[in-house]
């Protein structure tokens, strides 16, 4: 698996902006939000009905809708990042944002024949990319700077016509790396080779600090209806919006304590943004055999999005002996050489298919006020090998048909299709209710003995409804672990850094009936 995730680090050096396998994850190991209630619940909504959040999970559940409702959901959320690297534990780092979980608008209408005919609109924040790794290490075996040596050494390029290539075939990494020296040419025993300065120390300090945030936030167009209080249908579009911000300090400096080896130090800085915005659809059945039980079926279909990248770079260099400080941002590289600093694409994400169940005590939807509360799961099976890039032929500097092949070809060989679980129950003593839940997505990643990654999360909520209002809070604790590859090499096995995150979640849904 190793190898595989070196081959896409080769290809994506190669690139101005680089699409990598991790994108393609980035948007579809997410975690659906939702009103306090539903996630208070574990987020399991695919047969229980009645809610906005439908909307998002299984819209044949607006059926149950007899009136019109608005909702508005703000919500906090905390995370605390922990990770290992080369041996050495680093301490906890904090991101933390207000959130927006399902809010908008459904109306109910009822047919000459009886049935319910429902409406719905509503916005929600589906993924959330707010996060903060940092970690560093002590480092005898290899360097970032090695990636842009080994970009360097298959272009084909001299030092110069790299340092001035315009056309978005070499990254900006790599062309600030040759600017300043950080890598170079040298001959040995007649050969030419390509060096990389920071490798001359044989001991190096890395630090690697990473800050991302944005989210994609989706807005659903939902129609749905009931068939004699036994069957609902429901189904209609999603248009999801993407904003992703990446900001990252990496440093490099010599740990031998020798003054005269040619290197002391390098720093590379970026900020990558990727924005754009998509369709997609949901479908969704629930049957409901009697008053008590309730089972639902729903299919999302992939959604297209429509992406442009940009990047902006700055990196500096203290070799010694060699040479003074340098430095170089890739605006002075535009401006020397002309700005090709985005591109455009296609992602096309994962298929979801939701399976659930649930049992209501006492009265069932034919006496609300008998009921006493429910328990319900869902189990959902997400295709992530099935998500891929495609080009967008603008002729802007997008990369080419062959690399998006290779980036797709290494997403079906470094993932695998994933299950989440999700489940949870509600108690009702008259105008309160009490709530709690659970969920557990499993490991994305084909080789889950070396790429430790699962996500769980424990959820309680209490509840108020009475005379049309209705007033939610819930609670959710998250446990997540997964990996970061500070870079990625061709001729050697790749560090990784092992993340355990912890974090809390806070939602208020306030509601109205009318």
């Amino acid at each position: 698996m190793k190898k595989i995730v070196v081959a896409i680090g080769i290809l994506a050096c190669q690139q101005l902006v680089a699409q990598l396998p991790e994108d393609a994850l980035r948007a579809s190991w997410t975690v659906p939000s939702g009103t306090a209630r539903q996630q208070a619940i574990g987020g399991a909504m695919g047969s229980l009905g009645g809610e906005i959040s439908s909307n998002f999970v299984n819209p044949a559940g607006l059926g149950f809708y007899k009136t019109r409702e608005i909702v508005i959901s703000p919500g906090f959320r905390l995370l605390q990042d922990k990770a290992s690297y080369l041996n050495t534990a680093n301490g906890g780092q904090t991101a933390s944002n207000f959130n927006l979980g399902t809010s908008g608008l459904v109306t109910s209408h009822t047919t000459y024949n009886g049935n319910n005919s429902v409406f719905s609109i509503a916005v929600n924040r589906t993924a959330n990319f707010n996060n903060h790794v940092y970690y560093k290490g002590r480092n005898n075996y290899s360097s970032q700077s090695e990636q842009y040596a080994e970009e360097f050494s298959r272009s084909g390029y001299t030092i110069d016509s790299a340092i001035a290539n315009p056309n978005g075939d070499v990254s900006y990494g790599t062309r600030s790396a040759l600017y300043t020296y950080l890598v170079d040419t040298t001959t040995v025993n007649g050969q030419q080779q390509v060096i990389s300065r920071a490798q001359n120390a044989g001991l190096l300090d890395q630090v690697n600090d990473v800050r991302t945030s944005g989210g994609i936030t989706e807005i659903a167009l939902n129609l749905a209806t009931s068939l004699h209080d036994k069957w609902y249908i429901g189904g209609g579009i999603g248009i999801p919006i993407i904003s992703y911000t990446r900001e990252q300090h990496y440093q490099e400096s010599d740990a031998t304590g020798n003054a005269h080896n040619d290197f002391a130090n390098y720093t590379y800085t970026e900020k990558y943004t990727s924005k754009g915005f998509g369709l997609n659809a949901k479908l969704g059945l629930i049957f409901r055999p009697s008053n008590a039980w309730r089972v639902g079926l729903a299919v999302h279909t992939p959604s297209l999005l429509g992406v442009t990248d940009k990047i902006h770079t700055f990196m500096t260099s203290d070799l010694e002996d060699f040479s003074k400080p340098q430095q170089v941002s890739s605006g002075d590289l535009d401006a020397a050489y002309g700005p090709v600093n985005s591109v455009n694409y296609n992602i096309y994400t994962p298929w979801r298919f939701i399976a659930s169940g649930s049992y209501v005590f006492g009265g069932g939807e034919s006496n609300v006020k008998a009921q006493k509360g429910f328990v319900t799961a869902d189990v959902e099976y997400v295709t992530t090998r099935t998500a891929h890039f495609k080009p967008e032929n603008t002729g802007d500097g997008s990369a080419p048909d062959n690399y998006y092949d290779a980036v797709n070809a290494a997403i079906k060989d470094i993932y695998k299709n994933y299950l989440s679980l999700r489940m949870g129950g509600e108690l009702k003593f008259n105008t309160i209710f009490a709530r709690a839940g659970a969920a557990y997505y499993t490991n994305p990643y084909q080789d889950s003995k070396e790429l430790k990654a699962d996500k769980l999360f424990l959820t309680a909520g209490t509840g108020y409804r009475n005379a049309g209002m209705f007033f939610d809070l819930a609670f959710v604790m998250q446990f997540s672990r997964d990996v970061n590859f500070p870079y990625l090499l061709s001729d050697k096995n790749n560090l990784v850094s092992a993340l355990k995150e912890t974090g809390g979640t806070v939602v208020l849904t306030v509601g109205f009936k009318f």
